[in-house]
């Protein structure tokens, strides 16, 4: 170095001229600076290419979530419709299991809104959901609202149920007791009627239960649990069987071919107790059946809850 500049001595061969390069302290500096500069853009270059990259990427993936978000809240809203449909069923087995228990059914207005409908009144915008996806935002409250509303009504039907199980506990035995089936198979020829034709007497007369007709031979069934109090031949009534409910029920069964039980024997619901026939006072095979309530005959079918005849 001479003064305040570089020499610098360049050899290409053994034989080669020494060439001599003389650079000033400035120059140096202006390269490294710029050697610098270089350096630093192409690591911005770089850094932007690459955050560019995962931008992309994370996009991508954040766009494939949302799919499958959208995807997976279609499935929920789809089973929450299908629990609907089944509370639904489970309402409708609630009013008839109320009915039997003696209990009021539950006020339509309770069942539609599940006691008071949702518990809080934010809506859709409050979801943080709603300033990055407001279809979303709407979707995942739709559901929810209506996952809290069947979570009310299925408290309600708990509640209800429980109810209806426990007062039907407390009347199994007044409701084994209670006739409520039709003691045999066959078609129903004649209603109950405080007034009608006799086919045989020829006049208006009182007829105090149903008649089915049914072929000769066909059993019999006792409607409810009970004690036989009459089984033989009664007037009018030819062959027939009294039972004894307790409760005030009785029932009869008249124009029997042929008697299956004994006064004083135990009967439960179903059970065969006479078979079908023509006896008495009878212009073809067929069963009468009376149900009597502190002795005074009631319409059988009022009493009746199997739709069909067993």
């Amino acid at each position: 170095m001479t003064g305040d500049r570089w020499t610098l001595l360049l050899l290409k061969g053994e034989r080669s001229p020494i060439r001599q390069l003389s650079i000033s302290p400035r120059m140096i500096h202006f390269g490294i600076g710029g050697l610098t500069a270089l350096v630093l853009s192409l690591s911005g270059l770089a850094a932007k290419v690459g955050m560019d990259g995962a931008a992309r990427l994370e996009a991508s993936r954040l766009a494939r979530e949302n799919s499958a978000l959208t995807q997976e809240l279609s499935t929920i809203q789809g089973r929450v419709n299908s629990l609907e449909g089944r509370i639904g069923e489970l309402t409708q087995m609630d009013s008839k299991l109320r009915l039997l228990a003696g209990l009021d059914s539950i006020d339509e207005e309770v069942l539609q809104v599940g006691i008071g409908g949702p518990s809080t009144g934010r809506g859709p915008t409050a979801n943080p959901l709603w300033s990055l996806d407001s279809t979303l935002s709407k979707s995942v409250f739709a559901a929810a609202y209506d996952l809290n509303v069947i979570e009310r009504r299925a408290n309600l039907l708990k509640s209800s149920l429980a109810e209806a199980t426990d007062s039907l506990m407390a009347h199994r035995d007044l409701l084994e007791s209670t006739p409520s089936i039709l003691p045999t198979e066959g078609l129903l020829s004649s209603a109950f009627s405080n007034r009608r034709w006799h086919p045989i007497h020829h006049r208006p007369l009182p007829h105090e239960g149903v008649d089915i007709a049914a072929t000769r031979g066909t059993p019999i069934l006792a409607a409810a649990k009970g004690k036989v109090v009459f089984s033989g031949v009664m007037s009018g009534y030819g062959q027939m069987v009294e039972i004894d409910h307790g409760y005030g029920y009785t029932t009869r069964y008249g124009h029997a071919s042929r008697l299956l039980v004994r006064v004083g024997q135990e009967v439960e619901r179903g059970d065969r107790i006479a078979l079908v026939g023509n006896t008495g006072i009878a212009t073809s095979s067929h069963l009468h059946y009376e149900v009597r309530i502190g002795g005074k005959p009631q319409n059988p079918l009022n009493y009746v809850i199997a739709e069909t005849i067993p």
